[in-house]
């Protein structure tokens, strides 16, 4: 049963401490003590809450398997292509046709092109982009429909519940060296972190196993990963990421292509930037379109989201999009570092699951396989470890070792290290041409069996190079039929974050003076372009009420407008901004992406 524990009420800033905070009285916070908790509602959370019930189960056992979930309903914050290869599905709920499952549209054609300015030139592709068997599919309504097989085991699943803080464990010296849970954020606090009359405190929820599914990028993931040196321990290269950008159009009967999937490369991007398109025909009507960019750029001009506009007025997507309409948009960081990058999985009371871990195959462009996976195997290490507890101590920390012995033996790790070479050869003087090159080489001719390992060398924020290296880029303007401005396409994501509550993006140790002058004086103001919801903007002070951070410009962080895409925590140059938690229930509401 739920019980009180005095803590500290005081708000908690994920990653690097962002700023001093004020000292807050004490309070009584309620504790609840479960058996397993995962936080994170997507696939790999919810693969592993069920596969833990179904194995105990078959044990005649009951665990209690707490998920929480920041979103406001399962499935509001998942964004993905996406063609998902069903088979971790298959072994997890062979009868899922029957249960109704929403993977409706077979992938019936593969087609892959490269793209000038103006023309389309097809492409062979490798055998590991074939989706014979596949299926195109709302990634958000699959990860609501898997929320509803977990409730029907009786996993309990809350929803608007943002894990914020770690609850760690420490050693006789004080060291971390686990966890023993989350407690999620406070809810009702005013922008000065004050409470509001419907104020109530965040909940501590201790597990001995604590299985994190945050997906890219997660807030509490990134912490555990440089608080207990996960890298390090493992001799992993940084993460690199890609940022998607994507929209869903209700085109005409006679332009759509039920179950093609067309992807391409070259235009819009040069050459030295990597990245791609991809364009899926769901069903009734529906297309998928968006792009990746590589976030390993160089030009602090290039702007994601306004060369995903300029692709659209490309003739192979316009004339599919033509007298259409757009029905939804979104953006989210997603891993790009394939199996050199994966830290240590596992410690004293949890372990990193799905895209908390980077288990996104690059080529294949698929990773909803592997993160159901991982969560699976994570399950399976989990039940086992459960039944060995200490008696007098049941909510001791477990350390699941099992679990990367258990992934090394299943499909997964094997899958990723056949196309480990693929993404890190594009960092060559040649660019995207040296790239395909190799690609072709490595799976065509030595199927990944190369004698050797390409390696991520430098993290993505530090690849950008100063302004004065390059011009602006002159993107053409939105015209209202095929390309819309930012807030347009914003209102598309349903974005809400409830009023008068503390900025959940944080300038590291509030120097927003230094902030500008190293960003907008080195860069000239990169985060204006790389966010892809307008949350930031550098003012001149005369549009600012003469106020002024540095070198003329305001600072001005529009929250609100956050579809927690986490971008901005990864490419910021000089890695001052801190993304958190906001209070639960905020954000996206995605529901066809």
């Amino acid at each position: 049963m739920p019980r009180l524990a005095p803590v500290a009420a005081r708000a908690f800033h994920a990653g690097r401490v962002c700023r001093e905070e004020e000292s807050a009285p004490e309070m009584e916070r309620v504790v609840d003590e479960v058996d397993v908790l995962i936080v994170g509602g997507g696939p790999a959370g919810l693969s592993a809450a069920i596969r833990i019930k179904q194995l105990a189960a078959e044990r005649g056992e009951d665990p209690r398997v707490v998920l929480l979930e920041k979103g406001a309903e399962i499935g509001n914050h998942i964004l993905s292509g996406a063609v998902i290869e069903p088979r971790a599905l298959n072994e997890l709920i062979p009868d899922w046709k029957e249960k109704g499952a929403p993977l409706n549209q077979p992938a019936l054609h593969d087609e892959m092109v490269f793209l000038t300015k103006s023309n389309a030139i097809p492409m062979p592709h490798p055998p590991q982009m074939s989706n014979k068997g596949n299926y195109i599919v709302s990634l958000s309504r699959v990860a609501a429909w898997l929320g509803e097989q977990a409730e029907e085991l009786g996993v309990e699943i809350y929803p608007g519940f943002a894990g914020a803080q770690v609850v760690w464990d420490e050693g006789p010296d004080g060291q971390r060296r686990g966890i023993r849970g989350v407690i999620t954020n406070d809810i009702g606090l005013d922008k000065e972190r004050k409470p509001k009359d419907n104020f109530e405190p965040g909940m501590e929820f201790r597990a001995p196993i604590t299985l994190l599914a945050e997906g890219a990028h997660g807030s509490i993931s990134q912490e555990l990963i440089r608080e207990l040196g996960l890298r390090d321990a493992v001799g992993a290269d940084p993460q690199t990421y890609g940022l998607g950008v994507k929209e869903v159009w209700r085109v005409k009967p006679e332009n759509h292509q039920p179950g093609l999937v067309s992807h391409t490369m070259g235009f819009p991007l040069d050459y030295k930037t990597y990245g791609g398109a991809f364009m899926y025909h769901m069903e009734d009507n529906l297309v998928s379109i968006g792009i990746v960019v590589g976030l390993d750029y160089e030009n602090p001009y290039l702007s994601p989201f306004n060369e995903f506009r300029r692709m659209k007025r490309h003739p192979y997507f316009a004339r599919v999009l033509e007298g259409g309409s757009c029905e939804a948009y979104g953006a989210r960081a997603l891993n790009e570092g394939g199996y050199q990058s994966i830290p240590k999985l596992h410690f004293p009371g949890g372990a990193l699951i799905g895209c908390s871990a980077g288990f996104v195959n690059v080529p294949k462009i698929k990773g909803t396989h592997n993160a159901m996976k991982s969560g699976m195997t994570a399950a399976e290490a989990a039940v086992e470890a459960l039944a060995r507890r200490s008696e007098e101590d049941p909510m001791a920390p477990l350390d699941i070792a099992d679990y990367k012995t258990k992934l090394d033996q299943s499909w997964v790790i094997p899958e990723l290290h056949q196309v480990r070479n693929v993404r890190p050869s594009f960092h060559n003087p040649l660019g995207l041409y040296g790239g395909l090159m190799w690609s072709g080489i490595d799976t065509l001719l030595l199927r990944g069996k190369a004698p050797f390992t390409f390696h991520h060398t430098t993290e993505d924020h530090a690849m950008t190079k100063p302004a004065s290296q390059f011009k602006p880029i002159e993107y053409p303007k939105p015209d209202g039929k095929l390309s819309f401005d930012i807030l347009t396409s914003v209102s598309r994501t349903g974005t809400n974050h409830t009023e008068n509550q503390p900025v959940h993006l944080v300038v590291k140790n509030g120097d927003y003076k230094g902030h500008v002058e190293r960003n907008v004086g080195t860069f000239d103001g990169p985060l204006g372009r790389v966010c892809p919801a307008a949350v930031y903007e550098y003012v001149p002070k005369e549009d600012a009420n003469g106020q002024e951070d540095a070198l003329g410009e305001k600072f001005v962080i529009n929250s609100q407008n956050c579809i927690h895409c986490k971008t901005c925590s990864i490419k910021v140059p000089d890695q001052s901004i801190c993304w958190t938690v906001p209070e639960g229930g905020g954000g996206p509401k995605y529901s066809l992406t």
